[in-house]
Parts: structure tokens; C-alpha cells; sequence
């Protein structure tokens, strides 16, 4: 049984494309910081936003022209996106997105790092490429030099992209987030006892981390 010591785990579930989620990361982030009384542990869950893709990715256009009925059709959306992310301080350069990625290799990256504790970082890093570099995240070169940019082994994630090791994991976790009803990313689930759907405002995730650490520490209390 978790002790009250223990961090409140902080389940997010999302994907590396989804402008939401690249605004939510930040969101969660800058709500720990209005609650650092409270020990946190976020876990990055894998999500496909677009499932259909080919692993080898498609052009940005033809995958606009599929889910919005044209590139055009997109651009007001994506103004309003890109305003609330600079709000946040993150840059979303739409323009930049020439190809639209298969996210099952982006989220072995964040799962291969988490044993060295810098699966937040690889979110992160490969958000980074893919919103504001507009860099391919279905170029295996451009994965390797991610998690090489943060100090895993260049060569050891280059020969495990090249086999099937943790696709099954990876695609099992995201169909079992849509079978309990996952339709909205990012959510977020705090301590398994509440969650929220959506880039909620940080005072919002805030709350929720001092709802769910007091409801967790009470139940802990009675059952002692």
C-alpha cells in the first residue's frame, strides 16, 4: 500500500502530435510548481491520435486533406492552437510540419526512458522536433539523435528501433486507454482516484493534484 511519503502518481495519457498534449505537458508541469508541498510522479502513457498512419508516416497535406477536408480547412484551428501555446511559452510552427508520423516508435523512445529517469524529456524533446523544428519523427535518424540529444546510447536505441522489442506493449497500452474510454487527450489521471480530459488550465491540474493527494492520505489514514 502506498505510505504518504510516497509521490501521488500523476498518470498522463497522450501522444506526441497532438498540439493539446504538447500545451498539457506544460500545463501539468507548471502545476507542480504551484503545489511543491506535494511529491508528484508523472508517468507518460502512450496514446495514437491517429492510429491509421503507416508506420513510415504520410505527407502533412495528404493527412489534412483526410481528417480536416484540406490544408486550408486546418488553418483556423491551428491559429488558435499555436496562440494558446505561445501563451504557454511553446512555439507551435505549423508551417514547418512536412510529414505527419506514426507515433509507435516515439513512445518506445519515452518508454526506453524511463529507466534512466528522463522519459519527461523525451516527450519533450521529440514534441520540441516535431511542433517547432518541424522535424520527421517517422526518420529513424532523427529518433536516434532525440535520445541521443539526451544521453541514452546512440547505438543501442539505433538496434532496438530495428526490431518489434516493446511494440506490442506499446500498442496493447494505447488500445487498452481507448477500450476504458479514452476519446480526449491529453488526460490526465491522478492516483488512480480522479481524472480529467483536455489542456486544463495549470491552477485546474493544481487542484486536482491537492484533491487527489488529500483523498489518497485520508483513505490511507482510515485503513490503518
Amino acid at each position: 500500500m502506498p505510505q504518504a511519503k510516497d509521490p501521488l502518481i500523476v498518470d498522463i495519457v497522450s501522444d506526441v502530435v497532438c498540439p493539446w498534449c504538447f500545451i498539457g505537458k506544460k500545463r501539468i508541469e507548471d502545476a507542480l510548481a504551484l503545489k511543491p508541498h506535494i511529491p508528484v510522479e508523472l508517468r507518460f502513457r502512450p496514446y495514437f491520435l491517429n492510429d491509421w498512419i503507416p508506420r513510415e508516416g504520410i505527407s502533412r497535406a495528404d493527412y489534412l486533406t483526410k481528417k480536416f477536408g484540406g490544408v486550408d480547412r486546418y488553418q483556423g484551428i491551428a491559429q488558435r492552437v499555436a496562440a494558446a501555446a505561445a501563451e504557454e511559452g511553446l512555439v507551435y510552427a505549423m508551417d514547418k510540419i512536412a510529414r505527419q508520423p506514426n507515433t509507435l516508435d516515439c513512445h518506445r523512445l519515452i518508454l526506453w526512458a524511463e529507466p534512466s529517469g528522463k522519459s519527461a524529456q523525451m516527450k519533450q524533446r521529440l514534441m520540441d522536433i516535431y511542433f517547432t523544428e518541424g522535424g520527421d519523427l517517422s526518420d529513424r535518424a532523427v529518433l536516434v539523435q532525440a535520445a541521443a540529444d539526451l544521453g541514452l546510447d546512440r547505438d543501442r536505441i539505433a538496434a532496438l528501433l530495428d526490431t518489434d522489442t516493446d511494440v506490442d506493449r506499446i500498442t496493447q497500452e494505447a488500445e487498452a486507454a481507448k477500450a476504458a474510454g479514452i476519446e480526449g487527450v491529453p488526460t490526465f489521471i491522478f492516483g488512480n482516484l480522479l481524472a480529467t480530459s483536455g489542456a486544463q488550465p495549470a491552477q485546474y491540474l493544481a487542484d486536482a493534484i491537492e484533491r487527489a493527494a488529500t483523498e489518497r492520505d485520508k483513505r490511507m489514514s482510515a485503513a490503518e
